[in-house]
């Protein structure tokens, strides 16, 4: 574990003992096992040992400047057939492969938070990625316990692409003065673990809004937006969310240290100046517009063979975003519900925009009557 400040060491070990620690009161792992797996990891403020290691895995900070840098600095260090790998959430790895020596020995291995509870690993390839080195990080992805499920590159790849038109959903109702505590009961009680609301809190308002940024600018025509929006506004506002205890709610710690959410009044204030109107919303209205946009976007990565399968994709959804399970992931949904009765619901919000318009190919198989899983 290689960084260059010795308290970002003490920070990452001091975070790595306390897993073990919960481990062992779980009893999953004994305390030998927890001491062994400790002594495994082995600080470094140089590259000392990188010759020796079969695959990195950057995660510095998600600039692509710096992981440009990063990237090619760790090149150097590290043997030919080594693989290099980039913990990057929304950058292209075809982008951050373009000044390396060794391309084809490079991919994006993305994981989600918190990574020791969220079983997914989007394992990213780029356009000079070998067949060997996404097998290779597969197999690393597996050995930790993990589910990797393999995407082509591009902009927020799978699992971000799919669930920032979700998000859009949740801020076009924001704008039209919806309440979040009752968007957020809603989606919760459709089967999501946290509405978007509290999702967004989780995430790092800070973070959704460099996301949206990404995606907006790698499909404008669907993803970009006009004037400020609620995570804009917090963004301004300098509400991050859980990070610095305030976002859609207030933080406070629980007995145990964690934050619990509580909900603050002077937020309605200070999200007043984005609503330009009050729209009545039933919960129908409500789990249409979150679930439409995301659902059609799942439909393109799988038509844009961002991702090989119906079930990689729906797989990819459950394990890295909570998508309700008892739905079986957005394509199995959509086959439940019947594309055709889905793109009739989708048309009765066309005048939202693009993100609600279900492609040709998806109405084409609705009067045909087919099926992203067949038969």
């Amino acid at each position: 574990m290689k960084d260059i400040r010795p308290e970002a060491l003490e920070l990452g070990l001091s975070e790595a003992n306390k897993l073990f620690n919960g481990q062992v009161e779980r009893g999953r792992l004994t305390t030998d096992q927890a001491f062994k797996a400790m002594n495994g990891i082995i600080p470094a403020l140089s590259y000392g040992e990188f010759e020796h290691v079969d695959l990195v895995v950057e995660a510095v900070v998600e600039n692509v400047k710096i992981k440009k840098s990063v990237l090619a600095e760790v090149e150097t260090k590290i043997s030919d057939d080594a693989i290099l790998t980039s913990n990057t959430s929304t950058i292209s790895i075809t982008e951050l492969a373009k000044d390396l020596k060794r391309p084809e020995n490079f991919c994006g291995m993305h994981f989600f938070n918190p990574v020791h509870r969220m079983p997914l690993v989007e394992v990213i390839r780029g356009e000079k990625t070998s067949d060997a080195a996404i097998a290779k990080t597969v197999a690393y992805a597996q050995a930790m316990g993990k589910t990797p499920v393999v995407v082509n590159d591009c902009p927020g790849f799978l699992v971000n692409r799919v669930l920032f038109p979700y998000f859009a959903g949740f801020s076009l109702m924001m704008q039209e003065g919806a309440d979040f505590q009752v968007v957020d009961k809603t989606m919760e009680k459709f089967g999501w673990p946290m509405g978007p609301a509290y999702l967004l809190d989780v995430v790092g308002i800070d973070t959704a809004y460099h996301a949206d940024q990404v995606m907006a600018e790698g499909f404008p025509d669907r993803m970009k937006h006009e004037g400020t929006n609620a995570v804009d506004r917090l963004f301004e506002l300098k509400r991050f969310g859980q990070k610095n205890g305030h976002g859609f709610y207030r933080y406070e710690a629980d007995r145990k240290g964690k934050p619990k959410k509580v909900f603050n009044d002077e937020i309605n204030d200070l999200l007043a100046p984005v609503v330009s109107s009050h729209a009545e919303l039933t919960e129908d209205d409500i789990v249409a517009r979150m679930m439409i946009p995301l659902c059609i976007e799942t439909v393109r990565c799988l038509e844009e063979n961002i991702v090989a399968s119906a079930a990689e994709a729906d797989m990819g959804l459950i394990y890295g975003i909570g998508f309700p399970p008892y739905l079986g992931g957005a394509l199995h949904y959509l086959d439940q519900m019947g594309l055709q009765a889905f793109c009739d619901l989708a048309d009765k919000y066309s005048h939202l925009g693009k993100l609600y318009e279900p492609t040709a190919k998806m109405r084409d198989m609705a009067s045909n009557n087919d099926t992203f899983y067949g038969a």
